[in-house]
């Protein structure tokens, strides 16, 4: 281990992982150190002779397992953006060892009854809120991993557990496989036709990447697959990229995850039916902002309605429109956005390739930057001197007003083959005050086609609403300022996470930021107030679409965990689903069962799926607060924001931390407005 980064102090600048030695063969040896390190730091603290108390339990524990963690968040975020078939092998060997290492420490009846001494004992009065809800937080955990069941039923949910674990893995190294296997060949020049430069020049990238240079091809990533159906004016290619879209997880031999499903879905009931839950979305419900099925089934159905009214109007409206293009047939889902496009661009003037030239990659970090400036008074210095896991990642250097640390960002933002789909934000550290003020070092990833020229990429407005919601989540664990690690950043409920990033979207189309960084990536010119206020108008297009295509996975996750009979026919079960909220035909579900990497990659958000709209109906109400301001950087009211919500971690009940910040809970009705559905 002499020799092993991980067992070592890291000189690095901020304390960054040292990615210039870290290689693949580090992480088995040190995980093999590291487990049984932890293992006796519980035990230690488990069999601890004195009387329970804060600091030698719940304190103690927070402390415990810090080389594992170290390892943890090194290696679980290079599996997502710099996989490997090495990485690979060890990330399918060490999932269910992980599961089970942890599910035994949080099964420990022992453990659950000396933080049962300390809430019912003397020094529980003298802790102060964070103390207390960090005990509570935690008895919670414990209780809700089965640490009060008797030894048979706590020695399978291990093996539940531990399966999970290896099946959520394979599921997510199955879609990985199915999006690095296939391409779309665009082999002839008619097949260019209706695509912009850029994106050719991207699809002149990733073929010379698979060997074909001087060749154009489209890969499976969201954003490539979403603006080659809106911009294609070829029907037949349309039709085929999106075939291949929504068959990820599908297509049979060893990276069909329908097997997966089953299985994941009968062995989430069981754990759900050991630990005293009728069904494994009343269980994992239980500690969100929802509570129950219930709540989330009314907030879906008062949003269905006035969606699929929306979407049939849409419907009719784009078919009419092909049908004008001189398109033969009925409308399908593969022309869904082409002609959306071609609709708003007549109505509002306005289109994808007119908006792009201003909304350059580059202008948006320097935006979501100002923002954070303008709301929070950080400051953004680049760090050219950093060891990265990759090159094409940057790192900056994030300070407060009074120029002191806050933060390391890292952006991490082009489409590879090493990459998983998707945009997500994770941690390499943590911030806490326990052991020394410990800063955070935080990374978002995105997957935005890099042209094969170098030059800078032309965003889509959809592509920079990621960014902006990607970058809300790193604020908010960047700006976390809390003791306890446990309690940092976004670790909070599903459906309270997503509000500081949805929140951050609504600044992207501010005009102060728009006339700042919308600049013509050629001219430098400012995006004119015509097309800024084409943009206002055409705020609420296609959302009867939108809403739909979410609304449908929403639905489909939350039946699926509460219907035990799903894991008979998981498929045949969702398109049961489908057909009972009758889903228009010529809209997909937004994520489709073998490819739902959000609820079968992991649980995170199994059952939970609904909280991007919960927290929607949070972040339309939070925005109007400042909209009643008539300051949209109202300091005040940035500085509430910042307090309760984006520094505040989990340091209080959801609903107390929104009401401290807005005074009172919100109803649907802003979101519907957002939306253009009320």
């Amino acid at each position: 281990m002499s020799n092993n980064p991980f067992f070592e102090n890291w000189s690095t600048p901020f304390g960054m992982p040292p990615f210039d030695q870290i290689t693949t063969d580090h992480f088995k040896p040190a995980y093999e150190k590291a487990l049984p390190l932890h293992v006796a730091e519980i035990a230690a603290i488990r069999d601890h002779a004195q009387t329970p108390t804060f600091d030698n339990t719940i304190a103690a524990f927070e402390k415990a397992g810090g080389a594992l963690l170290k390892i943890n968040k090194v290696f679980w975020n290079l599996t997502g953006t710099e996989s490997n078939e090495a990485l690979q092998k060890i990330e399918r060997e060490i999932s269910p060892v992980l599961a089970r290492h942890g599910s035994e420490i949080f099964l420990d009846a022992k453990m659950l009854a000396r933080i049962e001494a300390i809430m019912e004992g003397p020094e529980w009065a003298s802790l102060n809120a964070e103390q207390q809800r960090l005990t509570e937080r935690m008895k919670k955990a414990f209780v809700s991993s089965g640490a009060k069941l008797n030894d048979m039923q706590r020695a399978r949910l291990t093996e539940i557990t531990a399966r999970l674990a290896s099946l959520g893995t394979q599921f997510s190294q199955n879609i990985l496989k199915d999006e690095g296997d296939f391409v779309l060949w665009l082999e002839k020049p008619e097949d260019l036709a209706g695509l912009s430069t850029d994106f050719i020049d991207a699809a002149a990238a990733l073929a010379a990447g698979r060997g074909r240079a001087g060749q154009h091809a489209v890969g499976l990533s969201r954003g490539q697959v979403e603006t080659f159906l809106t911009s294609s004016t070829r029907p037949d290619l349309r039709e085929a990229l999106l075939n291949a879209f929504l068959a990820r997880g599908e297509k049979g031999g060893e990276s069909d995850n329908r097997a997966i499903i089953a299985e994941t879905l009968a062995l989430r009931a069981e754990r759900a039916k050991l630990l005293g839950y009728e069904t494994y979305a009343h269980y994992k419900l239980d500690d969100t902002m929802a509570e129950t099925p219930d709540a989330v089934r009314e907030l879906l159905n008062a949003v269905w309605p006035p969606a699929l009214q929306a979407a049939a109007r849409e419907r009719d409206r784009l078919a009419a429109l092909a049908a004008e293009d001189g398109q033969n047939g009925p409308f399908r889902k593969a022309d869904w956005r082409h002609y959306a496009e071609k609709l708003r661009a007549r109505d509002y003037a306005i289109d994808d390739n007119a908006l792009r030239p201003y909304f350059p990659l580059s202008r948006m970090i320097e935006a979501a930057f100002f923002v954070a400036t303008k709301l929070f008074g950080l400051t953004f210095e680049e760090r050219r001197d950093l060891p990265l896991y990759n090159p094409d990642v940057r790192a900056f250097d994030v300070k407060d007003a009074s120029g002191a640390h806050v933060a390391l960002f890292l952006g991490d933002y082009f489409a590879r083959a090493s990459k998983r789909g998707g945009a997500w934000m994770s941690a390499f550290r943590t911030q806490q005050k326990l052991e020394g003020h410990i800063r955070p070092i935080i990374v978002n990833v995105l997957n935005i086609a890099k042209p094969a020229s170098g030059t800078d990429p032309l965003l889509s407005m959809d592509e920079a609403r990621t960014l902006f919601h990607e970058f809300g989540h790193a604020l908010h664990g960047m700006l976390s300022d809390v003791t306890y690690p446990s309690l940092a950043g976004t670790s909070v409920s599903t459906d309270f996470v997503e509000l500081p990033s949805q929140l951050y979207e609504h600044w992207l189309l501010q005009p102060e930021v728009l006339r700042r960084f919308a600049l013509h990536h050629e001219t430098g010119a400012p995006i004119p107030d015509t097309l800024m206020d084409k943009i206002k108008a055409a705020r609420g297009f296609n959302q009867g679409f939108a809403t739909v295509e979410y609304c449908a996975s929403t639905f489909v996750d939350l039946d699926m965990h509460l219907d035990n009979s799903a894991a008979e026919d998981p498929l045949a079960f969702e398109k049961k689903v489908l057909d009972e909220i009758r889903m228009p035909d010529e809209i997909a579900m937004r994520h489709r069962s073998p490819h739902f990497s959000h609820i079968f990659s992991g649980s995170h958000y199994a059952a939970g799926y609904y909280s991007y709209l919960w927290s929607e109906v949070l972040d339309a109400d939070a925005f109007a607060a400042f909209e009643e301001t008539g300051d949209v950087f109202n300091p005040a009211l940035a500085k509430r924001l910042r307090d309760y919500i984006y520094a505040a971690g989990n340091l209080r009940d959801p609903k107390a931390a929104y009401i401290a910040f807005r005074g009172k809970l919100p109803g649907v009705d802003a979101l519907l407005v957002k939306r253009g559905l009320a």
